[in-house]
């Protein structure tokens, strides 16, 4: 994990946990080339949400926020059928 990039502590680590989610992986997602598919500001914390996979093929949704110069991953988890087909549909054209 690249602590001087992200922001990681055993609460954001066990979350992501519960959604059978290595912190490696959603890293790994935020360093590739992942689609930007939402902002939100919430009770004042501004959220980005992407798309991307990991470096195994797999596809995450990764919710973050920054934390100073510090990337804080919120959440990630598989996304719904819908958004996983976004996903490989926009790489397609994109290749």
């Amino acid at each position: 994990m690249d602590d001087e990039l992200f922001d990681w502590d055993d609460a954001n680590i066990l979350h992501l946990a519960e959604h059978d989610v290595a912190p490696e992986e959603a890293e790994e997602v935020l360093l590739g080339d992942p689609l930007d598919v939402g902002f939100d500001v919430v009770n004042d914390e501004e959220r980005w949400s992407y798309l991307g996979e990991t470096d195994e093929g797999r596809i995450l949704r990764v919710l973050i926020t920054m934390r100073g110069e510090r990337i804080r991953v919120l959440t990630a988890f598989d996304p719904s059928r819908y958004l996983k087909n976004f996903y490989i549909e926009r790489k397609a054209r994109q290749r």
